[in-house]
């Protein structure tokens, strides 16, 4: 039996903590806030709740294994899931509006002809059809097997190329893809879309991309009822359950080392904390400090190419929690996506125009907004009034960094969430007349609350590229430290983080040459 320390109580350290305390390790898991679940969090006010991280679940399968390994009662035992029908609205800059049907290929074929004209279904079904073949090719290597040392293969994009044009080659970016493959601009924009929500850049993202929205058509959209707090709250009393110890507002300061391999936790009061075992939650940035100052460490951790390949920092989430009087119209969608004017503007702002010296961002006028309304007891004082959430994906904060906004300056968030508000009017005309109040919840909330510099949230893995959209490696080059969550292989998202947790487990109690589960 093994001492683990975990730092950080986010959902892929608790889903490393469970597993390892059933397969009989002793885990103690360090946090340096008040509560766990990382970025997964909720706000309530006035009998109202709301999301304030990820407001759906896809790939539900990951957390069903985890329940399943873990105890007696499986995650429907735990928690209420059910699909989201329609899993998403659409609404376009030139008024188009669709309603995509849940997990169903013909449905989505029909929805989008009509609304978009012949042939748009079939041509999304194609790029759907392509897309599995990516799916089929990385599935095992990206998420459920660690990444291995010849990480290098993945840098080749398995997505099947389409020539035409006089080049004749194939698409470069997901962005060519949209242009190319898909013709119509609207259908560009919902390819697009889902690569923006995971706070990647369709321009530079390779058309392995691809693989996101086939993984929503395939598998579907799933809502917790009460919110995804719901589903960290099980886990984490499924670790108190297997004996996982907590201890919040413990802050690590350093992972000392000891012959060449961790010995423990030094914490930021003086505590000393002995350990066989780390496992580190935490991004890479704050990994870097707490092992800086070992040089040893530092360099088998942060020269090793085969085991961490070049990390980009990933853009934010900027949310508007809106309290709304009266009912919440029958049928209407859980999800609705209200696209922006103007890409190239959006794009600009959030990823920057590349090339040249960096200028200070600013906030895009008209984003686009994605309107969260659940049809959920839990989340409103009555069925008189409902809750609804905004979110856009912005650049990270920062007070002077070139690339990033200072969302704590102000009037810069106030200006930003009417903006929203005014965007959002396309889902819900009679929003304004409704209105009881706003919450705003900024980049700069996110780093104060979860410590992450900037607020970022980490997208998922994705191959080709050159390597640049993947993660580092969950086993790093110092004996007995181990990395999971969102900014560690498979990347971010709920399912890769439950996935980077079961990697981990599977790392340390089969061995550094385990490969995955058959």
């Amino acid at each position: 039996m093994a001492r683990i320390a975990v730092i950080g109580a986010g959902m892929g350290a608790m889903a490393a903590a469970a597993r390892l305390a059933v397969a009989g390790h002793r885990v103690a898991v360090y946090e340096r806030g008040e509560t766990y679940g990382g970025g997964v969090r909720r706000f309530e006010r006035e009998g109202f709740g709301f999301d304030t991280g990820p407001g759906l679940l896809h790939l539900p399968a990951v957390y069903r294994d985890l329940f399943l390994k873990t105890g007696k009662e499986p995650l429907e035992s735990c928690v209420e899931l059910s699909q989201v029908d329609p899993a998403s609205r659409h609404v376009f800059a030139d008024g188009t509006d669709v309603s995509l049907p849940n997990a169903s290929r013909a449905g989505v074929v029909s929805a989008l002809d009509t609304a978009l004209g012949a042939g748009a279904g079939e041509r999304w079904s194609d790029l759907v059809n392509r897309a599995r073949d990516v799916w089929d090719a990385t599935r095992r290597p990206l998420l459920e097997e660690p990444l291995h040392d010849d990480w290098r293969t993945l840098t080749r994009d398995p997505y099947p190329a389409v020539r035409r044009g006089l080049l004749r080659r194939g698409a470069r970016t997901l962005a060519e893809v949209a242009h190319r493959e898909l013709e119509d601009p609207r259908l560009g924009a919902l390819l697009e879309s889902h690569a923006l929500a995971y706070g990647i850049d369709p321009r530079d993202a390779p058309p392995s991309a691809v693989v996101l929205p086939y993984v929503e058509q395939t598998f579907g959209s799933w809502y917790v009822r009460g919110g995804m707090r719901a589903l960290a709250h099980s886990l984490y009393e499924r670790c108190l359950a297997r004996k996982v110890e907590f201890t919040f507002g413990a802050e690590v300061d350093v992972i000392t080392e000891k012959d060449g391999r961790v010995s423990g936790l030094l914490l930021v009061d003086g505590t000393e904390v002995g350990a066989d075992l780390v496992v580190a939650g935490v991004d890479p940035w704050v990994l870097a400090v707490m092992v800086g100052d070992s040089p040893v460490a530092f360099t088998r951790l942060y020269e090793a190419r085969d085991v961490l390949p070049r990390l980009r920092r990933p853009r934010a989430r900027f949310t508007v929690l809106l309290a709304l009087r009266g009912a919440r119209p029958s049928g209407a969608a859980h999800r609705t996506v209200v696209h922006t004017a103007d890409r190239d503007a959006e794009l600009a702002s959030v990823f920057g125009t590349g090339g040249g010296p960096a200028a200070r961002r600013a906030p895009c006028e008209r984003p686009t907004v994605t309107v969260l309304r659940p049809d959920d007891p839990a989340q409103r004082p009555d069925d008189a009034h409902e809750a609804v959430t905004l979110a856009v994906t912005v650049p990270g904060h920062a007070e002077d960094a070139p690339d990033a906004i200072d969302w704590a300056a102000d009037g810069v968030a106030e200006d930003f969430a009417e903006r929203m508000v005014s965007v959002a009017e396309a889902a819900i005309p009679d929003l304004r007349e409704r209105l009881l109040w706003r919450e705003i919840r900024t980049p700069a909330d996110a780093a104060d609350e979860t410590g992450v510099a900037g607020g970022a949230v980490p997208g998922p893995s994705l191959a080709g590229a050159r390597g640049e959209q993947l993660r580092a490696a969950n086993r790093t080059r110092l004996p007995g430290l181990y990395t999971v969550g969102g900014w560690y292989h498979p990347g971010g998202g709920l399912a890769h983080a439950g996935m980077s947790g079961a990697l981990v487990a599977g790392l340390i109690v089969e061995g550094d040459d385990w490969r995955g589960s058959q």
